[in-house]
């Protein structure tokens, strides 16, 4: 790669880091230095981006495209939305991936290395860490208002569910009650005559 082409390869990953609202407060020298610790990614799809279970330090933004969020081998959300974050749950309590990602279509995104952050100054390390956590605690409390409607939404429809079961174990119960009256009747009639 000529130098040419790799100043304005970071030119362009320094735009678009420019876009991402965690990094938006961060000045351009400051940016220049976080751009060694970042790359962009792209992906074709149904490529898996992350696989549950495994360990890394990356949080990925992303750019273009949609991806899918599976856990269990069950869709538990898609993004598709410039700047959406993905692989911070990793990063916040350095666990294995709790869940997979893979690529809808043609995707694109950031991909920081976090792992790299206490080779930043010191002021851009403590920076760049508020602003990541200020982040991922709006993103996350973001996803929890919305497994928590989605949580109400599911016990009302299972209250439902449940009304309509004794609802049908109440109908059978009266058929019953009328299959015995009506036996009992039959035979009270055979009594009398």
């Amino acid at each position: 790669m000529d130098t040419l082409t790799y100043i304005q390869e970071n030119k362009d990953l320094i735009d678009k880091l420019k876009q991402i609202p965690t990094l938006s407060a961060f000045e351009e020298h400051e940016l220049k230095e976080w751009v060694r610790f970042s790359e962009v990614r792209y992906y074709k799809p149904n490529d898996m981006i992350i696989e549950e279970g495994t360990s890394d330090g990356w949080v990925y933004y992303l750019i273009s495209g949609k991806v899918r969020i599976v856990k269990a081998g069950k869709e538990i959300l898609i993004l598709q939305c410039s700047g959406d974050v993905f692989g911070e749950m990793g990063i916040i309590n350095s666990a294995t991936r709790s869940a997979s990602v893979f690529a809808i279509d043609e995707v694109s995104c950031i991909a920081l290395d976090i792992s790299n952050v206490d080779k930043l100054s010191i002021n851009n390390k403590f920076a760049f860490r508020y602003l990541m956590f200020k982040e991922f605690s709006e993103v996350l409390a973001n996803r929890l208002r919305i497994t928590t409607q989605e949580l109400i939404e599911t016990k009302k429809e299972l209250e439902k569910f449940n009304i309509i079961n004794r609802l049908v174990q109440t109908t059978e119960e009266l058929c019953n009650a009328k299959n015995e009256i009506s036996r009992l009747q039959s035979l009270l009639d055979k009594r009398k005559k």
